[in-house]
């Protein structure tokens, strides 16, 4: 007899057949993902904060990010694509809370900064403020929004970066061991960056 373990049973799933959106695989297998905490101010003057974990770096020359709402009525795309204008703010393990607290739904007229008592910064080149206790935010002027399905991609150049200087090692250039990022996993579920380890890329 093998004392090799029988191999797992794979489930096939055929996209063409299931009822509805396959969202949920989506959000438990792509993981983890990053957290575009997305500043905007509206048309009205109304500053917006949401989170979105469809998100990630598109482009480092130009440096492009972006945030893909998967509700394209949400007031960050809107905002983004009327004014030009959004920031990306970072979320760490000491402000994911907050950062939770801003998925709630608000009236139009209402600022998350205000509703959850998140302090607002002066952004150096864009309108929007960003979360003064992100300890890195890019600014970002529009670069263009793509309608994928019932989503669409916001993707922003980054004018400007603000870093915290305890993201930095003794060379002043970031460490990433000292950025403490949290990533989206399904449903409530969360994870850190804590668990790091290296492997040497071949050559």
């Amino acid at each position: 007899m093998s004392d090799e373990p029988p191999e797992a049973e794979s489930v096939e799933i055929d996209v063409s057949e299931v009822e509805g959106s396959i969202y949920r695989i989506l959000s438990s297998v792509v993981i983890p993902r990053p957290i575009a905490w997305v500043s905007t101010t509206g048309s009205d003057g109304v500053d917006n904060l949401a989170p979105y974990s469809f998100s990630t770096v598109a482009s480092v020359d130009p440096p492009i990010v972006l945030f893909a709402p998967v509700d394209d009525e949400k007031d960050s795309p809107t905002n983004a694509s009327e004014t030009g204008e959004f920031v990306f703010n970072l979320v760490t393990e000491d402000i994911v809370e907050r950062m939770n607290e801003t998925a709630a739904t608000l009236p139009d007229d209402e600022s998350e900064f205000d509703h959850v008592g998140i302090e607002r910064a002066e952004s150096m080149t864009v309108e929007p403020p960003r979360v003064a206790a992100a300890k890195a935010a890019f600014e970002c002027t529009l670069h263009e929004t793509i309608d994928v399905g019932g989503s669409v991609l916001v993707l922003g150049e980054v004018q400007h970066v603000h870093l915290d200087r305890e993201l930095l090692g003794d060379d002043e250039k970031i460490d990433v061991a000292n950025v403490d990022a949290v990533g989206r996993l399904a449903g409530s579920m969360y994870a850190t960056t804590q668990d790091r380890f290296g492997l040497e890329r071949p050559p």
